[in-house]
C-alpha cells in the first residue's frame, strides 16, 4: 500500500472530501424528516483525479477518482463503518474543488489479496 501512496503522490497527489450524512441524533423530528440533519466530509489524500470522456447524452462531466486504500482504511476506521464498501455505500458524494459529483460506481485493485487501490466513478 505504501507504494500505491507514493505513486499517487507523485502523479499529484490531489485532495477529495468524501460527503457523508451527519448521525442522526434521534429525535422525533429527525425521524420525521422535519429537520435537515446536514453532512460532514472527510477529508482524503492521496488521490489522482483522471476525465474520462462524456457520453453524448448523460452526465457532462466525468471523473475517475483513484484513491489509496491506506486512506480509505484510515476514513473507515474514523467513521466507524465495516467496510470500505459500506463507507461508500452511505456516501452522498464526492467534493472535489467547488463541485459535487454523484458515485457511479466503485471497483478495488487487489494485489495479493490486499486492495492497494480504489477506482471511483463520479458524474456531475
Amino acid at each position: 500500500m505504501r507504494a500505491a501512496d507514493a505513486l499517487l503522490r507523485a502523479l499529484g497527489g490531489d485532495q477529495i472530501g468524501l460527503v457523508l450524512p451527519q448521525p442522526e441524533t434521534g429525535t422525533d423530528s429527525m425521524q420525521l424528516g422535519l429537520t435537515d440533519p446536514g453532512v460532514q466530509q472527510v477529508m482524503i489524500t492521496p488521490v489522482v483525479v483522471r476525465t474520462l470522456p462524456a457520453p453524448t447524452t448523460g452526465p457532462r462531466v466525468r471523473l475517475e477518482f483513484l484513491i489509496s486504500a491506506s486512506a480509505i482504511a484510515s476514513a473507515v476506521a474514523a467513521e466507524g463503518a465495516a467496510s470500505a464498501e459500506a463507507l461508500f455505500d452511505v456516501a452522498l458524494g464526492i467534493q472535489y474543488q467547488a463541485d459535487l459529483f454523484h458515485i457511479e460506481s466503485v471497483s478495488t485493485d487487489f494485489f495479493a489479496g490486499t486492495a492497494y487501490l480504489y477506482r471511483v466513478i463520479g458524474v456531475e
